[in-house]
């Protein structure tokens, strides 16, 4: 049975759970409320093909499905589920970097064309920069710096949602997210890009 869209749309994420507990196929509604979000913050976290983004999704949603009746719903869904998809990600750039795989990927029109439309505000300049740019500058930075300045300044996070996709302090996440932006400042330098405060 395929889930009607508008009943998807009527139920909150809690009853979307309870319900494919009881049905697999309420399970889809997750799919659809959360796919376009979380493939656009696997871009953004990483610089791989889009069908390694694409596959990357897949299997992150196998691991949620497999875990979800351990889902404590005390907890924010959606910070519960970037948390997964988050370490599945990580996971995965780690072995291939391991494994000496991690090359850069061209910036090409399709890459490009596949880069969310909205602006977030979160970047200001004397002067637009385009977003390749800022993408660019997030890849050289180490990963720990990089996955907080996603997920405050582009996915538009908390500090408290941060601190339980990435399962740290808020002190931790606050203090690594200033010293991301003094990295990322002096690879911007004179490029007129900063983040808001």
């Amino acid at each position: 049975m395929i889930v009607p869209r508008e009943i998807c749309e009527e139920l909150s994420d809690r009853e979307i759970i309870r319900k494919s507990l009881e049905q697999v196929d309420f399970f889809s509604c997750l799919y659809e409320r959360y796919e376009k979000r979380l493939l656009r913050y696997i871009r953004r976290l990483t610089a791989l093909p889009e069908d390694e983004v694409e596959d990357l999704l897949q299997e992150s949603f196998i691991k949620v499905w497999e875990n979800l009746n351990a889902y404590d719903p005390h907890l924010k869904f959606s910070s519960w589920l970037y948390r997964i998809v988050h370490n599945h990600v990580i996971s995965y750039v780690r072995k291939k970097k391991s494994y000496g795989k991690d090359r850069k990927v061209e910036w090409t029109e399709s890459r490009l064309s596949n880069l969310p439309d909205e602006d977030s505000g979160a970047w200001e300049g004397e002067e637009p920069e385009p977003e390749e740019l800022v993408h660019e500058l997030l890849d050289h930075l180490p990963l720990k710096y990089r996955q907080v300045l996603v997920l405050k300044f582009l996915e538009n996070m908390s500090y408290s949602e941060i601190s339980d996709i990435l399962q740290l302090p808020e002190g931790t996440v606050a203090t690594r997210i200033n010293r991301a932006k003094k990295a990322f400042a002096k690879l911007s330098a004179g490029r007129h890009i900063h983040f808001d405060q």
